[in-house]
């Protein structure tokens, strides 16, 4: 069986404040990409895991791991599998790529066990693994909120190309959220960023599109900042970080200015690429 996992962006986040158990609320629309990793499962007599990527360490603190566990354990089947990762997404990127690909075992699992369970159930489930995993489940545009476990989807009406930017050094989720109380930063108007998209107001979703962790990130990495002066130097009419980091992406209608952007920094960034969302999916 062959699964695709998705990467997403944050089209904008905006962090409410921190919780008692550690966590911190949030307020996001996120949406998937047409960058994806593969993933091959194969019945097998043990258990057996590979990556094309070598710095993929496919031990049981892997996603993929983790997740095949946990179907395993909640559904109470032994059945063991060769799964094989080719990975496209980069790491510690703010682009769930190891979200991403726990959510496409999940998937892949209910599909081969025929499991009676709904996606939401299923998006329930994928909480255990990480906060990402049950959007990365849904798979679609959506409204985020909590600490990822309220998703919302809705149909964006929005057409654009994106264009995404990430240097060698990646950022960690709890590095992010540590430096966030150390600067300043900005939080967007999600409802207004929500409803431009619906309205297909791309002029509106530029000025009110804000993510609250961006500050911090680029604190720790200002590698980061030159990056997105480059990209609006470039003329690109919108660039923002997804997640913590350390990826930037930069949105507009026109694909062409977006490849021309590509063929600029792909000689000084390791991770240069051009894709688009996946098409909304309705409630």
């Amino acid at each position: 069986m062959e699964i695709k996992a998705n990467a997403k962006i944050n089209l904008c986040l905006n962090v409410i404040g921190k919780r008692e158990d550690g966590y911190h609320d949030m307020d996001m629309v996120m949406i998937p990409l047409t960058l994806q990793d593969t993933i091959y499962i194969t019945p097998a007599k043990q258990d057996h895991f590979t990556c094309d990527d070598p710095s993929c360490v496919m031990n049981e603190r892997n996603t993929v791991v983790r997740a095949l566990n946990l179907m395993r354990d909640t559904f109470n089947r032994k059945e063991a599998f060769h799964i094989h990762l080719e990975k496209r997404i980069p790491m510690e990127a703010g682009l769930a790529g190891g979200s991403s690909d726990a959510a496409a075992i999940l998937r892949g699992l209910r599909k081969h066990w025929n499991l009676n369970i709904s996606l939401l159930e299923l998006a329930e489930l994928g909480k255990q693994i990480g906060a990402d995993v049950p959007f990365c489940v849904m798979n679609t545009c959506a409204r985020v909120q909590g600490i990822g476990e309220r998703i919302t989807p809705f149909v964006s009406q929005c057409d654009f190309g994106i264009l995404l930017v990430k240097p060698q050094a990646g950022i960690s989720t709890k590095q992010g959220f540590q430096r966030l109380s150390e600067v300043a930063c900005e939080h967007p108007d999600v409802d207004a960023c929500e409803q431009a998209l619906k309205n297909d107001d791309f002029v509106a979703f530029c000025a009110q599109a804000k993510n609250t962790l961006e500050a911090s990130a680029f604190s720790l990495l200002p590698q980061l900042a030159q990056i997105k002066t480059d990209l609006y130097d470039m003329g690109l009419p919108f660039v923002l970080m997804s997640g913590t980091g350390s990826t930037m992406f930069a949105l507009s209608k026109d694909r062409a200015q977006l490849r021309q952007a590509a063929k600029q920094l792909e000689s000084r960034y390791p991770f240069v690429c051009v894709c688009e969302m996946l098409p909304s999916k309705s409630k």
